[in-house]
């Protein structure tokens, strides 16, 4: 099956998005730092995205959620404690495990919303469960991420501690995750109702 293009009115869609993500990214609005992680709220007009505009819109802002993410290693609209540290590691590895989870995510996120559309034949209730998806993908991708370019280092066998990696990842997200996934869902479930009846949520032509 082909997709539309995109129309005028969800241009401008992804367009808010990029700027209510930028905003967030370079506000508290965005993050909420509780030790080496942080409450991320930026997934939200990610996932908004992917179900207005498709995989397309996902990955655009998928894109840059992930550059904003890397800034924080440098200094760039924050401070991030654990990218700081990954970046004087190694500069490469960091924007890869800080870029591709986001974009993979956002990218995911709209050929999801348009499954689950197609299986449950509700729009607001495949809208939630992508709110829910794109928080839980989030924090899976970037630990993975995290395990798989930084493991056999010093500082993340310190955070590991001699644990199994399921556990450690289970409990180094812990609050943060559940927080992030409970926010998304109910944002983006809400936020999808909204584009569904201003008829803002891509259709495919079949």
């Amino acid at each position: 099956m082909k997709t539309k293009k995109l129309s005028t009115k969800q241009l401008t869609v992804l367009g808010l998005m990029i700027a209510v993500l930028v905003l967030m990214s370079y506000t508290p609005l965005g993050y909420l730092n509780i030790g080496p992680l942080a409450i991320t709220f930026n997934m939200i007009p990610v996932a908004i995205a992917a179900i207005a505009c498709g995989p397309l819109g996902g990955a655009v802002l998928g894109a840059v959620f992930g550059l904003t993410s890397f800034g924080q290693c440098i200094g760039i609209g924050g401070v991030s404690a654990m990218g700081a540290t990954l970046f004087s590691i190694s500069p490469i590895l960091a924007f890869i495990q800080r870029f591709v989870p986001r974009f993979l995510d956002g990218w995911l996120l709209g050929y999801l919303f348009r499954w689950l559309r197609k299986v449950t034949k509700n729009t607001t209730l495949a809208g939630y469960i992508t709110g829910f998806l794109s928080a839980f993908l989030n924090t899976v991708f970037f630990m993975v991420a995290l395990v798989v370019l930084f493991g056999n280092t010093d500082y993340v066998k310190n955070l590991i501690g001699g644990r199994n990696i399921i556990v450690f990842i289970c409990a180094f997200v812990g609050v943060n995750a559940i927080c992030e996934m409970i926010s998304a869902t109910i944002l983006t479930g809400v936020i999808s109702v909204a584009l569904k009846k201003a008829r803002l949520i891509l259709q495919e032509e079949k």
